[in-house]
């Protein structure tokens, strides 16, 4: 990672990729950020799987001088859903939709979704994790039916290139850790 300048020693949780095609992943999805192409839209793709629809079975206790806020460890469950996002790296934009799983056929139906979405004009750009969702058989189908789609992977073990991530991860900490939902 020396010819980015990355310093991921510092960051005591990091892994770095083991990925032989590294650097030609970084390159592509980096130059995708930095330099998109004329008429196209590069959208970073990610999926937060699993996200619980808890309420809580006691109210939470609020912060007070000497003591933070307090939340029981207990919760009624109401069911699991799976948000897939497309985060519009242009204008900051997101594509969303809630799913039941992360299945291949979930993942076709956000296609289908994006291909809605995006005028038809415009080739799409879309930069996803390695997941073998986004490799299936019908998913390259699909794809290889529509020439304006492009897909670009990010390296094994740096999804924390693809700009989605912050964005998921900002909903995670400010509405879905912190709520109290009576339903999915």
């Amino acid at each position: 990672m020396r010819p980015f300048s990355l310093q991921t020693h510092r960051q005591p949780t990091f892994q770095l990729s083991t990925d032989p095609l590294v650097l030609e992943t970084v390159r592509d999805t980096d130059g995708l950020n930095l330099k998109p192409p004329d008429k196209a839209m590069v959208l970073c793709f990610d999926d937060k799987t699993q996200s619980q629809a808890l309420v809580r079975t006691q109210p939470r206790l609020p912060m007070g001088p000497g003591s933070i806020e307090e939340v029981t460890h207990d919760a009624i469950r109401h069911d699991t859903t799976t948000l897939f996002a497309a985060l519009d790296l242009a204008t900051g934009a997101v594509i969303a939709e809630c799913k039941p799983r992360r299945w291949h056929r979930e993942f076709l139906g956000f296609l289908r979704q994006i291909e809605k979405s995006v005028p038809g004009d415009l080739e799409v750009h879309l930069i996803v994790d390695n997941y073998c969702t986004h490799k299936h058989a019908k998913i390259r189908a699909w794809l290889a039916q529509r020439p304006r789609f492009h897909m670009h992977d990010t390296p094994t073990c740096a999804s924390w290139l693809n700009q989605v991530e912050r964005w998921l991860a900002i909903i995670t900490q400010r509405a879905i850790r912190r709520g109290s939902f009576s339903s999915v």
